[in-house]
C-alpha cells in the first residue's frame, strides 16, 4: 500500500483502457485524484508544473479519508483524536451535514493544528475579521486555512469581512472613562481630552456629527451605554453636540458607537475596506462580507469596484450583512443584488428592539430563499461557549432553530476567534445541526426544505432540471445525488432545491471547490476532468463505494452537461444503481 494513502483505501495497480482517455491514468484513490488535478492544472500552464504527486506530504494520510466526509460528532461531543485523526463518520452510520458551519479566526484559532481540528469536526468556511489586524496577520490566517485545508483534504472558503463605516470613539487610549446615568456628554469635532466637565469625547469620522439630529439616541460598547442627543451647535472649530446619559457606564477605547435614530450619509466602503478588496482580489479570497449595508446601491458599488480590479482572476462573491434598519426599508433589492446574505444580529440587535431580532431573522431567511441567496445567522449562536465548555441550553435551540427557520449556514463569532473551547463549540454546533437536519428530513418539514421560489419562476435549463431531480430523489428514494459542476453553477441550482440527501458535486477547479463549500447539503470535491459522461458516471461510482458512501444497488442520481465541463451547459438527468454498468432513462449515459 502506497505509504500516502490513508487507511482503508486500497491502492489498486490496475492496467488496461483508462475511462479518462488513453492517456490519462485512473486515480485509485483521493490522494491520486487530487495529485492528477494538479498535474493537469500545471499542464495546462496556470499553476505551473507540480511534483507534490511524488512526495509524502505531512498529514495527508489523516485527512483524504475525512474528505466531506466528515461531518459530525459523537454522543460525547467530538472526533476521536487520539491517533490525530477524525473519525470515519460515515461507517459508523452518521452522515453528512447539510447545513454548513463558518468560523471566525482570531487568537485562539490561530495555529494550523486548531484549524486541522475545526475542519475535521465540520467547518468548511472560514471568517478573517478585517476590522482587527493587519494584512500580515491576514496572510498568515489565510495559509494556515489554505494548509490545513490541503493537509485533511477538504476544500473549504474564506470568508472575508470588511470593516464598512464603523463609527468608534477615537479620544480614548488606555483609560477608562466612566459615565453616570443623568450626565452630559459632549461630542466636537475637534481634538479634544476625554476629561472635564462635562466629559468630551471625538468619533473617528466626525463628519457624522452633521447627521445627528436633537432627539436621536447614540449608543456605545453594543449599547451598553446609552445617551440620547439634547442640542448640537456649529461654531469656529466644528459641529458640538451635546448628550444627557440615558444608561451609565465605563467606555473604553476604540468602542463602538451606534445610531440607530440618524440617516447617515456616509460611504459604505472606507479606505482600509478599498485597500482590503485589493488584498482579498490578491489572494483570491472566495467570499466578501459588505457590512452595515442600506441601499442595494451599496452592493452595485462594491460590484463595479469588483468587476473593475478583477482583472481575469473574476469578482469575488458578496455577501450582504444585514444589521441596519435601514437595510429592511430595501431588503428585497438587497437580496436580489446580492450573491449570500448573512443575519448579523449583533448590530441588528443594539439598533432595534431586541425582541423584534427573531421576527427579523425570519424575514431575511425567507426572503433570501425566495430569490435562492444562501442565509447565514451569525452572531452569540453559542456565546457561553467563549468562557464554558458547554452551552446553554437557549443557546442550543437558537442554533437549531436558525436551521428550522431554513438558514444555509451558521456561525461562530467569538466562540472560535478568541473563546476557551474554540473545537468544542465547532463539534456541538455540527451535532446540532446535523440532528436537526435530520429531524426535518424524518419529518419532510415543507417549510424548512422546501425549494427556492426562483426554481419555480426561472425558465432556466438548469432550474428545471434542478426541480426534476428533486422529483426523481423522491420517487427513487434516491441515496445521494452527483453532478459535474465545474464552475458550481449546477451544484448552486441543485443545493436551491434544500434536497433531503447530499449533493456530491465534483470539479477540477480549486476556486469552484471552495466556494460551492458554502452552499447548503452540497459536498465538494476534487476530480480530474473526465473524458465524457459516461467516464464520470463511473469514477463516481468508484469513488461512492470506495469512500463508503453507497453500497452496490444503491440508486444515486447523476447530473452534467454535455458536453461535460462547459459552463451553463448542464443539460442531462440520468438515474443509476451503485455498481451497474448501464444507466435508466436512456441508458448508457453517453
Amino acid at each position: 500500500m502506497d505509504d500516502r494513502t490513508p487507511p482503508g483505501i486500497s491502492v489498486g495497480t490496475r492496467r488496461g483502457s483508462s475511462l479518462f482517455g488513453p492517456a490519462r491514468p485512473v486515480p485509485q484513490s483521493l490522494v491520486e485524484a487530487r495529485a492528477l488535478c494538479r498535474r493537469q492544472r500545471g499542464a495546462d500552464g496556470a499553476h505551473g508544473p507540480s511534483d507534490d504527486h511524488g512526495k509524502a506530504r505531512s498529514g495527508t494520510q489523516r485527512g483524504i479519508v475525512h474528505l466531506l466526509r466528515h461531518d459530525i460528532t459523537s454522543e460525547r461531543g467530538g472526533a476521536d483524536h487520539r491517533r490525530g485523526t477524525g473519525r470515519c463518520v460515515l461507517s459508523d452510520g452518521d452522515g453528512f451535514i447539510l447545513t454548513k458551519i463558518i468560523a471566525t479566526l482570531g487568537p485562539a484559532t490561530d495555529e494550523i493544528g486548531v484549524v486541522v481540528r475545526l475542519i475535521e469536526e465540520g467547518a468548511r468556511v472560514f471568517r478573517i475579521n478585517f476590522s482587527h489586524g493587519g494584512f500580515g496577520q491576514f496572510v498568515k490566517l489565510l495559509e494556515i486555512v489554505r494548509s490545513a485545508s490541503d493537509e485533511v483534504g477538504v476544500p473549504v472558503a474564506v470568508l472575508g469581512d470588511l470593516s464598512g463605516p464603523k463609527i468608534r470613539v477615537a479620544n480614548i487610549d488606555s483609560q477608562r472613562v466612566v459615565v453616570e446615568t443623568g450626565q452630559r456628554v459632549a461630542f466636537q469635532a475637534a481634538p479634544a481630552e476625554p476629561t472635564g466637565d462635562p466629559v468630551t469625547l471625538t468619533m473617528t469620522d466626525s463628519s457624522v456629527l452633521d447627521d445627528i439630529e436633537p432627539g436621536e439616541r447614540l449608543l456605545i460598547d453594543d449599547g451598553a451605554v446609552r445617551m440620547l442627543v439634547m442640542e448640537r451647535a456649529d461654531d469656529d472649530d466644528g459641529t458640538r453636540m451635546m448628550c444627557r446619559v440615558t444608561v451609565g457606564g465605563p467606555i473604553g477605547r476604540a468602542k463602538g458607537i451606534n445610531l440607530p435614530d440618524s440617516n447617515l450619509t456616509l460611504p459604505s466602503l472606507t479606505d482600509h475596506d478599498r485597500r482590503c478588496v485589493d488584498w482579498a482580489l490578491e489572494h483570491e479570497i472566495d467570499y466578501l462580507a459588505l457590512s452595515f449595508v442600506r441601499r442595494a446601491e451599496e452592493i452595485r458599488q462594491l460590484r463595479a469596484l469588483l468587476d473593475e480590479r478583477a482583472g481575469d482572476g473574476g469578482a469575488i462573491p458578496i455577501v450582504a450583512k444585514i444589521e441596519k434598519p435601514q437595510a429592511l426599508d430595501d431588503l428585497e433589492n438587497i437580496t436580489r443584488e446580492a450573491d449570500a446574505v448573512m443575519v448579523a444580529r449583533g448590530d441588528l440587535g443594539v439598533e432595534m428592539d431586541l425582541a423584534k431580532v427573531p421576527i427579523i431573522q425570519k424575514h431575511v431567511i425567507a426572503m433570501a430563499h425566495d430569490y435562492g441567496r444562501p442565509v447565514i445567522v451569525a452572531t452569540q449562536m453559542l456565546q457561553s461557549m467563549i468562557e464554558q465548555p458547554t452551552p446553554t441550553r437557549a443557546e442550543v435551540s437558537d442554533v437549531a432553530n436558525a436551521i428550522y427557520d431554513g438558514a444555509d449556514a451558521v456561525m461562530l463569532s467569538g466562540e472560535t476567534a478568541i473563546g476557551r473551547h474554540p473545537i468544542q463549540a465547532l463539534a456541538m454546533m455540527a451535532r446540532v445541526a446535523r440532528l436537526t437536519v435530520d429531524h426535518l428530513v424524518r419529518e419532510k418539514d415543507q417549510k424548512s426544505m422546501r425549494p427556492s421560489r426562483q426554481l419555480g419562476e426561472g425558465r432556466y435549463r438548469t432550474a428545471a432540471l434542478a426541480r426534476g431531480v428533486a422529483a426523481v430523489v423522491e420517487d427513487l428514494d434516491a441515496h445521494l445525488v452527483v453532478t459535474w459542476s465545474q464552475r458550481g453553477g449546477g451544484a448552486r441550482y441543485l443545493s436551491k432545491n434544500r434536497l433531503t440527501v447530499p449533493i456530491i458535486a465534483a470539479s477540477s477547479e480549486p476556486r469552484a471547490l471552495r466556494r460551492m463549500s458554502l452552499l447548503f447539503g452540497v459536498v465538494p470535491i476534487e476530480m480530474p476532468m473526465p473524458a465524457g459522461r459516461e467516464a464520470f458516471a463511473n469514477e463516481a461510482d468508484r469513488l461512492l463505494q470506495r469512500e463508503g458512501w453507497a453500497q452496490p444497488g444503491d440508486p444515486i442520481v447523476l447530473v452534467a452537461g454535455k458536453p461535460l465541463g462547459v459552463p451553463g451547459l448542464t443539460n442531462t438527468l440520468w438515474v443509476r444503481y451503485v455498481g451497474d454498468e448501464e444507466d435508466e432513462m436512456g441508458g448508457e449515459a453517453e
